[in-house]
């Protein structure tokens, strides 16, 4: 069975050693030269006002195209003070790494990414978006069930996600966690954007993701997880004294039809595939 095999019959791939330590090493280097710039004065998070909840949309909404910053949950205190040093208060920086930074683009363009995605006969996909996910020590915590094409809906359904262990991924850290198989289900709701502003869950399917038969998906620093779409997945909290960054990517077929009414939006004549750039 080759990899596409492979991919098509339990809905995600598992390839170790598809980066080197250096590779991983030059995105963690570089999520935190970013964050070192990043003024987080005035940021959403830090204001407790009635105006919150819309100015945390409008910032997230607008990251699409943008390097942006994410804290954890519970970052600030009640006087809107950072607990910890900035890069330590961080969930994630997102959504487009790959586009404006030109370590990511290398690191999402590469060579073997490139031999990957015509192997799996993704050659018209688009890079539409990334993320560098943080998972500090004690800090990082949990990941909900999910579907990728909740939040990158297209018709047809196109989305696949490339999930990339820049350290160790295990149990006590907080590692992926799916089903083989899994993805032979139908997708239960979308992530939407609000005709009036924010966002909404639509629920097209109302039958639960059961954690049911999932497995842990313990891996190496280097080692690739390819995700189909419809693959519901999880990660626990990090319980453990040892960070698990990792970078993830997503993708759609550039044919199909990318609704307005997906959160994240982008000029989509300027959205580039792994050849284009």
């Amino acid at each position: 069975m080759n990899r596409k095999q492979l991919f098509d019959n339990q809905g995600y791939l598992v390839l170790e050693q598809f980066n080197t330590e250096e590779e991983c090493d030059s995105l963690m280097l570089r999520a935190q030269e970013l964050s070192s710039t990043y003024n987080f004065e005035g940021h959403p998070s830090v204001f407790q006002t009635s105006e919150q909840s819309k100015t945390t949309d409008d910032y997230f909404l607008n990251s699409g195209d943008k390097i942006a910053y994410f804290f954890e949950k519970d970052a600030f205190d009640e006087k809107s003070k950072l607990k910890t040093d900035l890069f330590h208060s961080l969930n994630k920086i997102g959504h487009g790494l790959h586009d404006l930074d030109e370590v990511y683009n290398a690191f999402s363009r590469s060579e073997q990414m490139k031999n990957l995605i015509k192997e799996l006969g993704l050659d018209d996909y688009l890079l539409i978006q990334s993320m560098h996910i943080l998972k500090h020590a004690k800090i990082g915590g949990v990941v909900d069930v999910h579907q990728d094409s909740t939040f990158l809906y297209t018709e047809p359904e196109s989305c696949i996600g490339f999930w990339f262990a820049l350290e160790d991924a295990t149990i006590s850290n907080g590692c992926l966690w799916a089903k083989p198989g899994g993805h032979k289900t139908t997708l239960r709701s979308w992530f939407t954007r609000k005709a009036n502003g924010g966002t909404e869950m639509k629920i097209l399917d109302e039958s639960p993701m059961s954690t049911e038969g999932m497995i842990p998906l313990e891996v190496k620093k280097g080692t690739c997880i390819v995700l189909n779409g419809l693959l519901p997945h999880y990660s626990l909290p990090n319980t453990s004294g040892k960070s698990r960054q990792a970078y993830a990517i997503h993708t759609i077929d550039k044919n199909a039809r990318y609704p307005k009414e997906n959160w994240l939006q982008r000029d989509m004549d300027k959205v580039k595939g792994f050849f284009d750039a």
